[in-house]
């Protein structure tokens, strides 16, 4: 019986990869950082999902107790500390690397901004990450947001002042103190008001287009010194 392999990240290239080893019968071991992303990996007798987060020395020690043959990074381009570390844990043990890349996006190569392709990747991307998230995304997604670890704590939402959204997003269990119920458009400079406000290092919004304001959030991150994170495409 050959090794398995281990695929890295729960990013839209990551669950791809193990469709295919599913569909090719290759043992692979695919690792998220949430039970949300967990969630999103096929299940299958071929692919083993891995949860939560591993440092350098949890990774070591991963490899040689499932004698992993071969070592597929598909983290996403932002988590960089992630991928230096399961870099050193394969020189360490002797593993074949692969690091699997993308075709930048329109703002990804931005260093205040961070270019995702679902919901589901920005909450795998904001798992890793420490400070407090601004969501602008409305009610829908906060049941993938709330994946997140000490996402109560963690996240400012603004929702429509309409009691459904306002309900739901209390049925989460998000804190009322860190719920903002308005209608837009909003100004640049009301936007950055509420992002320094809130002492935002992420803002999360997707890629709307104008009529959605995403050039006054754009600005207004940069005004208050957070990063944007921005959904290009939602899955489906």
């Amino acid at each position: 019986m050959r090794s398995p392999v281990w695929i890295a990240g729960g990013t839209t290239e990551g669950r791809k990869l193990a469709h295919y080893a599913d569909r090719w019968q290759i043992r692979a071991y695919v690792s998220v950082a949430t039970d949300y992303g967990a969630s999103l990996v096929p299940e299958s007798e071929f692919v083993t999902v891995v949860t939560g987060r591993m440092d350098e020395g949890a990774m070591e020690h991963f490899l040689r107790e499932k004698g992993i043959a071969q070592v597929i990074d598909a983290t996403h381009p932002y988590a960089t500390a992630v991928t230096a570390n399961i870099r050193a844990a394969c020189e360490k043990v002797g593993v074949p690397y692969r690091r699997v890349t993308r075709r930048a996006g329109t703002y990804a190569q931005e260093k205040d901004c961070i270019a995702v392709r679902s919901i589901a990747e920005a909450v795998e991307v904001l798992s890793h990450t420490e400070g407090t998230i601004f969501l602008t995304t409305g009610s829908k997604d906060l049941d993938s947001f709330a994946k997140i670890p000490d996402y109560a704590k963690r996240i400012y939402a603004r929702i429509l002042p309409v009691r459904p959204s306002l309900d739901r997003a209390l049925d989460l269990g998000y804190l009322p103190a860190h719920l903002i119920c308005m209608q837009g458009p909003f100004s640049t400079e009301l936007n950055a008001a509420m992002f320094a406000q809130t002492k935002a290092k992420y803002v999360v919004t997707k890629n709307s287009g104008r009529t959605g304001g995403f050039q006054e959030k754009l600005a207004a991150a940069r005004k208050a010194g957070a990063v944007l994170v921005i959904v290009e495409r939602v899955e489906r």
